[in-house]
């Protein structure tokens, strides 16, 4: 009897932390709760391994991260000289337009400056004539009329003379043509003019011709008497 009973059973061994874990886990079902499998799994350096993954699967994804991680940093750096550059390239290009516009402000203001100069002789040999004449010539007046219409036209252009006589000689204004030993004026003083100077805008377009005062010689005292 008990050898049929043995030959109809099935036998096997199973530890007994299994079963209470199948008891514990019975007791959860029935009480409503919930039975989570443990999951296992492997994180290496932000990237994470399947449950099992075997060693050599974990060190390749490890790799793999590591190269991703260096081609990350290589394309900001990059990006990053990249910007740079651009940076640059458009601090140059705002500095080349700066100075274009300069440039060319520069020849609007200056381009005529040969021409005028070229003019100059006409107004001086006009100031000569009226130096020269008469008291009361009308030929005088036709010339100082002509005079000032020239003056008024090399104006619109930025043309204004300037006088140097009584003035401290400046040789940034002035050029001495001749000293005049005198008593008159200190030394160092503008007593004579040739020509006027003129001016371009803010810049010497002709200095004034000028003479200037020297100090004057001692007089001759003369022969003692015997």
């Amino acid at each position: 009897m008990s050898d049929t009973h043995d030959r109809g059973a099935f036998r096997a061994e199973i530890p007994l932390d299994a079963v209470e874990d199948a008891l514990r886990s019975v007791e959860r079902i029935a009480r409503g709760e919930p039975d989570p499998e443990p999951a296992v799994q492997l994180e290496v350096d932000g990237a994470v391994a399947e449950p099992g993954a075997e060693p050599g699967e974990v060190e390749r994804l490890r790799m793999e991260l590591e190269l991703s991680q260096a081609k990350g940093r290589e394309v900001m750096e990059k990006l990053r000289a990249e910007h740079e550059r651009t940076l640059r390239a458009a601090a140059d290009l705002e500095n080349v337009k700066k100075r274009a516009a300069r440039e060319r402000e520069e020849i609007q203001r200056f381009g005529i400056e040969k021409v005028l100069r070229d003019l100059l002789p006409a107004v001086d040999g006009l100031d000569r004539a009226l130096a020269s004449a008469p008291a009361g010539d009308a030929l005088a007046d036709g010339v100082r009329l002509v005079r000032a219409s020239l003056e008024q036209a090399l104006g619109r252009h930025g043309v204004t003379a300037f006088s140097a006589m009584g003035e401290r000689f400046d040789p940034a204004l002035h050029e001495a043509l001749l000293q005049v030993p005198t008593a008159a004026e200190p030394p160092g003083t503008v007593v004579l003019e040739h020509a006027r100077g003129f001016k371009l805008h803010e810049r010497l377009l002709r200095p004034a011709m000028v003479g200037v005062a020297t100090a004057a010689p001692a007089p001759d005292g003369g022969a003692h008497e015997g």
